[in-house]
């Protein structure tokens, strides 16, 4: 194990194995030929305590697994079900990855969660290799640093190391390189957590689980009634799902896998696989190559969450009743209207009016961008601070747009907004003529020196111009010191 005198300051937890051995299996990392550190996330690793370690001792930590002091001495791959694209799957699990630590975030006193993906072979890998290729990582590390910046309540993308060994996938020119990414986490205990124990009928586990739950994430339901516990659980988690579903809709953002193994009970976005970022805004646009019926395309994407949690409603029914839980559950699409108006609002750096106001200027911006397609983030950089930025916003590359009478009627409602203090219109990043963005081809982009020359300056290149943009949006992580 590595000299850990460099960062006494981590706060190891070993809080989930309080859960018992029936919530997981002990698991053993891969042992690869290499590892060659790609990515280290200094942000993230200062609220963790994690920013003395050298690169050698990140690499033992994040590379060979070596234990992390108070936390786990064997890591742990979880056990869940699932629906996945709606069909049930009792057959699923951590199957190319695991619970590897956990700790107490120095800034927020939150428990996090350190999960790998592509650390190799678990209980549930069902016969795959458990490997994750390098460019997948990238993908990951890109997506996670473009949602924080944006200000999405995502996992953050915390180490990278490429493994050296050649893997072979049907999607990807073969062989490719290999890689183990760790994500840092708010929880891990997703909705087919619950989904399992109701399919073995174990409720008393799944009263305990929901106590877990309150007890380390929704420490705010603590003193309620014994029987007002369960359902006050399922509305605060619907109400969290509805955040984040509407941080997507801002964000321009397709997630792609919308299981209900991926929803997780903080309402915390993870596990990116075929992500995408919206071009123009198109309800209808997907981001997997195999969602052949679109249900998890842009703009179903609240009902596919919505439906999500149905299924954790129905779980809790048990020990709980439909009469309590129906209501709770409902919250969602009051919490979702109200927070995408709150996103929309918070976006364009506005001085919110009042739910009113504010959803007719999100009815009248959704349907200028339906009619005349500009450039989905382009429109928001453009008029961040409202008429603020109407001089640079008549510059733009899309400008010609801005005369268009659908774009009127929102520009008559922004007229009577305000610019919010934290604007920031000042910011160098918007003396820029285009918003930086991430669609699939500067990804591309970004990953063919890579794979041509092992040249990663542009890989580089856009971490440091998303975390100045995340600086210009006033997101903390990037603002600290």
């Amino acid at each position: 194990m590595s000299d850990f005198d460099a960062s006494a300051r981590f706060r190891g937890a070993t809080i989930h194995a309080g859960l018992g051995e029936a919530f997981f299996d002990p698991a053993r990392p891969a042992d690869f030929p290499q590892a060659v550190l790609r990515y280290r996330n200094r942000h993230w690793a200062g609220r963790m305590g994690l920013d003395g370690l050298t690169d050698a001792q990140w690499v033992e930590h994040f590379g060979r697994f070596a234990p992390l002091p108070g936390s786990f001495e064997i890591p742990l791959a979880l056990r869940y079900h699932g629906h996945q694209f709606q069909s049930y799957n009792p057959d699923i699990g951590d199957g190319r990855g695991f619970l590897f630590a956990q700790g107490y975030d120095l800034a927020d006193g939150r428990l996090r969660d350190f999960g790998t993906k592509g650390s190799g072979v678990t209980p549930f890998s069902r016969g795959g290799d458990g490997k994750l290729t390098l460019k997948g990582g990238v993908r990951e590390v890109l997506a996670t640093t473009m949602l924080e910046a944006l200000g999405v309540e995502t996992s953050k993308s915390f180490s990278l190391i490429e493994t050296g060994e050649a893997l072979f996938r049907g999607d990807e020119p073969s062989p490719t390189r290999s890689s183990v990414l760790v994500r840092l986490s708010h929880s891990h205990i997703r909705i087919g957590t619950f989904q399992r124990l109701d399919y073995f009928e174990d409720y008393t586990r799944m009263a305990g689980l929901v106590e877990h739950c309150i007890a380390h994430y929704y420490s705010e339901l603590s003193d309620l009634p014994p029987d007002a516990r369960v359902p006050a659980f399922m509305g605060a988690v619907a109400e969290n799902v509805a955040r984040v579903t509407a941080q997507w809709i801002g964000a321009g953002f397709v997630h792609g896998v919308l299981n209900t193994d991926n929803t997780n009970i903080t309402g915390e976005s993870f596990d990116y696989g075929p992500w995408r970022f919206l071009p123009v805004y198109d309800p209808r646009f997907t981001a997997a190559y195999f969602d052949e019926t679109g249900l998890y395309a842009f703009g179903r994407q609240p009902d596919a969450m919505a439906w999500n949690l149905t299924r954790l409603a129905e779980c809790l029914v048990p020990i709980s009743s439909v009469e309590k839980l129906e209501p709770e559950l409902n919250r969602f699409w009051p919490a979702f209207q109200s927070q995408l108006a709150k996103v929309i609002v918070g976006r364009l750096g506005l001085i919110p009016r009042g739910a009113i106001a504010d959803g007719e200027l999100l009815s009248a911006l959704f349907a200028f961008m339906a009619v005349d397609r500009p450039a989905y983030e382009q429109v928001f950089f453009d008029w961040r601070g409202g008429f603020a930025s109407e001089k640079r916003a008549l510059s733009s590359p899309q400008a010609a747009l801005y005369d268009s009478e659908s774009f009127s009627a929102f520009k008559a409602l922004l007229a009577a907004y305000e610019s919010a203090p934290d604007a920031n219109l000042f910011h160098p990043y918007f003396a820029r003529t285009e918003p930086r963005t991430m669609l699939i081809e500067e990804v591309e982009a970004i990953w063919a020196p890579i794979a041509a020359a092992d040249d990663w300056a542009g890989f580089t290149a856009a971490i440091e111009e998303i975390e100045d943009m995340g600086r210009a949006y006033g997101v903390e992580t990037f603002t600290i010191n």
